[in-house]
């Protein structure tokens, strides 16, 4: 097998391999670089000491020395180099106590996580797979290296990466690793939220988001995400649902991956995370009537709150959560189909936030049964049309958008502060229901017959 990597990491290798040293391109390059997909990043590893490789280079950075890894600059690139190691015992479920330097590649690949990524190459040696990787990439098996508990108990975040790698390449979780994620799931508690939501938004966002059912099923969301534990256990006994809430989100999800692959990253990670919590509050917000239907009023309004408490709880930026929490918000709710109405509708969701909206009411609709389907779907596509119509014609939608402003206001007598606030809303409710008056003599002269 041959793996062609960058000019810049070849001359890497060459150079510690002509001084004596041995030299690898390891880990997840190895392994994307096997499947056909283009590396992110080139991490060597090497037996030579991290102060060896500092005297071979002429940029370096100390990136993290004391575990032996130091950065080379070539050109605009940085390529980390990682001494041959062996972790020290581990007391918080994350990092090693200490490391020791070994010569031996064996001795640092068996302290890696999974068989997929313990494998390394150079052009001299060819592939060095002494636990199995290639197999389990043939398979489509997540292994643990070794001892899956030792590896799990070492850092407990590897049981979310073992998920999102399964997540990411459609590959099932080996049996005895599965049943030592099960066993130590509750270590996870040890973990910085920044960190768990690192993998989970990756498992989340993946091309397999039905992974999300093994989670559960491993004891995972019990501990990163117990309102997923809620949503598989809450049954829809009603028409215009076949599965449990959890399944029904999973099905929504499994839509967006099916159809919106064209998305940016940024708007497919907002869009994928609304999915996910879109139904969040079904669980706490069910009743059942007399006739056995079960019915889930006000969800979305208390979907907003849980939904903002999940996203702060994993320390999601202010964008993120503002942008889930209005898709989260108006997912189930359709306006009457007039242009004013719309308008309205579209003033409240932001138009920065319509498109999403309704990519997402599609990926919902298609995770109902076929109850109403073409009445649901007429007026989804009814909501669309005119949407784009109103877009198209440039009507204003925003404050932002009047032919006036603050300062045309308070010309007029309007007092600064919140009554330039008020009396531009009244202007916006005006144009809302007639584009036609969005003139700035129009308006103007609204505004002088309202506050005489």
């Amino acid at each position: 097998m041959k793996i062609t990597y960058p000019p810049a990491a070849r001359k890497i290798i060459d150079k510690l391999q002509d001084a004596g040293y041995e030299a690898y391109i390891v880990g997840g390059c190895v392994r994307d670089s096997i499947l056909g997909i283009k590396p992110g990043d080139w991490d060597i590893t090497t037996n030579a000491l991290p102060e060896q490789v500092r005297g071979l280079f002429r940029r370096t950075i100390d990136i993290g020395i004391k575990h032996g890894t130091v950065k080379v600059m070539m050109g605009n690139d940085g390529y980390e180099i990682t001494t041959y190691r062996i972790d020290g015992e581990y007391d918080d479920s994350r990092h090693p106590r200490e490391v020791t330097f070994t010569g031996d590649l064996a001795e640092d690949l068996c302290r890696r996580d999974f068989t997929i990524n313990a494998m390394a190459y150079s052009e001299k040696t060819g592939l060095v797979d002494l636990f199995g990787g290639m197999d389990d990439l043939e398979r489509g098996i997540i292994r643990a290296v070794g001892d899956p508990r030792r590896r799990f108990d070492e850092d407990a975040l590897r049981i979310l990466r073992a998920l999102r790698f399964s997540a990411r390449f459609g590959y099932e979780i080996e049996e005895e690793t599965a049943t030592a994620i099960a066993e130590l799931a509750p270590t996870l508690s040890a973990i910085s939220a920044e960190r768990i939501r690192e993998e989970f938004e990756k498992l989340v966002c993946s091309d397999h988001p039905e992974r999300l059912r093994t989670a559960f099923e491993l004891g995972v969301t019990a501990v990163v995400f117990p309102e997923w534990d809620a949503m598989m256990e809450c049954e829809q006994n009603t028409p215009h649902h076949f599965t449990n809430v959890g399944d029904h989100t999973v099905a929504v999800l499994r839509y967006i991956v099916d159809n919106f692959g064209d998305l940016s990253d940024k708007d497919s990670r907002i869009l994928k995370l609304a999915a996910l919590l879109h139904d969040v509050a079904k669980p706490v917000r069910k009743t059942t009537g007399d006739d056995g239907v079960d019915h889930f009023p006000g969800h979305p309004g208390a979907g907003v709150k849980m939904s903002e408490a999940f996203l702060k709880r994993l320390k999601y930026d202010n964008d993120t959560i503002n942008r889930v929490r209005v898709l989260v918000r108006y997912h189930d709710e359709t306006p009457a189909l007039s242009y004013p109405a719309i308008r309205r509708y579209i003033a409240d969701v932001d138009r920065s936030n319509m498109d999403l909206l309704i990519l997402l009411k599609y990926a919902d609709l298609y995770g109902h049964t076929k109850y109403q389907w073409e009445e649901k779907m007429h007026r989804l596509t009814t909501l669309e049309d005119m949407y784009r119509q109103i877009c198209e014609r440039g009507d204003c939608l925003s404050v932002r958008d009047l032919a006036v402003n603050g300062h045309d206001l308070m010309n007029e007598g309007v007092a600064p502060g919140p009554a330039v606030g008020r009396e531009l809303g009244r202007l916006l409710e005006c144009v809302l229901d007639d584009p036609g008056m969005n003139d700035k003599d129009t308006l103007l002269n609204l505004l002088r017959s309202n506050t005489r």
